[in-house]
């Protein structure tokens, strides 16, 4: 496996991942339940999942009213992206 494959995997996963965190989360939300801390949601999302985090914000419509998680998520893969792309234009 090349460096692109094994970063397109761990995307993949931690990303499928977050997702369905958010959407057990949602559920936890309305049956009030014990809840995923945010700071979990935010710590994956530094690794690597931020994009699962804005999929399943708009999929299960939940911490849109945080203004911290509709903004700082899609800051934090912009960033992303950016280190990415100038890692692979570096090789």
């Amino acid at each position: 496996m090349n460096e692109l494959e094994i970063l397109s995997s761990y995307l993949m996963g931690v990303n499928t991942v977050v997702f369905i965190l958010m959407g057990v989360d949602k559920r936890k939300a309305k049956r009030q339940q014990w809840r995923i801390p945010e700071r979990t949601f935010w710590s994956l999302a530094i690794m690597g999942s931020a994009l699962g985090v804005i999929i399943g914000m708009k999929v299960f419509r939940h911490k849109t009213k945080h203004r911290s998680f509709v903004i700082g998520m899609p800051m934090i893969l912009v960033i992303h992206i950016i280190l990415i792309l100038t890692y692979f234009s570096m090789s």
